[in-house]
């Protein structure tokens, strides 16, 4: 399948971000990763969407230097990983989806050790941890031993070592796996005021409804290979699915067939039908014709994300 990159021809964009250039990984006759691009610019949040087996953790372990590539390159920065591991490594921040902790240890405790790992100055690590502390909202549990943390607390922590030592580029995997709807509010907006702050944010995450909400554009991969990029205004420009409901079903559909749309009917709790509109104009239009054609509306939304509707017609295209 070809590459639709955001990119014109594809081009490297020199930035404070990441990329991968026809990257390979094999694990004996399995090739995880094959030929894969990848780009993640400063000051925005890329997603990184596929289906499991697509090789979305090879290639977050690949650009968190954690595993080399066979073929290909990468650069953090304008950095090779490879030449500048070192330094590399002090401009990233890895967050993986299994937080992997010192149970024994406390929270403050873990992060004091990870600001040393990093060789953060003695005089600034203790108000740093304090301040990671407080802002992923660990600050009462400081001091208790990481194993009685629950699930989404580690979570939290994880994020907070990621970040400890202030690094340019943040690689997520799952990071909100195991966290209630206010934490996941409360990362997302994390992780728009990390992007503002000119740090390039890559998340990989299966909760597709909550990507258009954080990220700035995607990477969508399958079979060890980039299937497209593009922007999250590019996704919502290609058109996506609307679910309508109406007091009277039988007169919307009448309407709409007047109209000449082609939709299909949803049966479930609340009866309605659904269509593909092009764009948020085309459902402003059609939700004033059937008001005004005396269709009491129910309720008229977007049935799934823009990038959720990238992924499906993807799914249905490699079908």
């Amino acid at each position: 399948m070809a590459i639709v990159s955001e990119q014109p021809g594809g081009q490297q964009v020199p930035d404070g971000g990441i990329t991968a250039q026809g990257v390979s990984r094999s694990f004996g006759a399995v090739r995880a990763v094959d030929h894969m691009d990848f780009h993640a610019p400063a000051g925005r949040v890329t997603a990184l969407i596929g289906p499991n087996g697509a090789g979305k953790t090879t290639l977050l372990l690949m650009l968190a230097s954690l595993l080399a590539p066979d073929q290909g390159t990468i650069t953090v920065g304008g950095l090779d990983p490879v030449r500048n591991r070192a330094e590399v490594r002090s401009r990233l921040g890895w967050m993986p989806d299994t937080l992997g902790v010192w149970e024994s240890l406390t929270a403050r405790e873990i992060l004091t050790q990870m600001a040393r790992f990093y060789r953060l100055p003695a005089s600034g690590i203790a108000p740093r941890v304090t301040d990671m502390l407080e802002r992923v909202r660990l600050a009462d549990l400081a001091d208790q031993p990481a194993r009685v943390l629950s699930r989404g607390q580690q979570q939290r922590l994880s994020l907070a070592r990621a970040l400890i030592h202030d690094p340019s580029v943040l690689l997520l995997d799952e990071p909100a796996s195991g966290l209630d709807p206010g934490s996941r509010i409360e990362l997302r907006t994390t992780l728009r005021q990390l992007a503002a702050e000119g740090k390039a944010v890559v998340v990989s995450s299966h909760v597709l409804s909550e990507l258009d909400e954080i990220a700035d554009g995607a990477v969508f991969v399958n079979n060890g290979r980039t299937v497209r990029q593009q922007t999250t205004e590019e996704a919502a420009a290609a058109g996506r699915r609307y679910a309508i409901t109406a007091a009277d079903p039988a007169a919307l559909a009448a309407e709409l067939a007047r109209l000449g749309l082609d939709f299909r009917r949803e049966e479930g709790r609340r009866p309605g039908v659904s269509l593909v509109l092009h764009n948020e104009l085309g459902a402003e239009r059609l939700l004033r014709d059937l008001v005004l054609a005396g269709v009491g509306i129910r309720s008229f939304a977007p049935a799934v994300g823009a990038l959720e509707e990238t992924y499906m017609n993807l799914e249905g295209e490699r079908r």
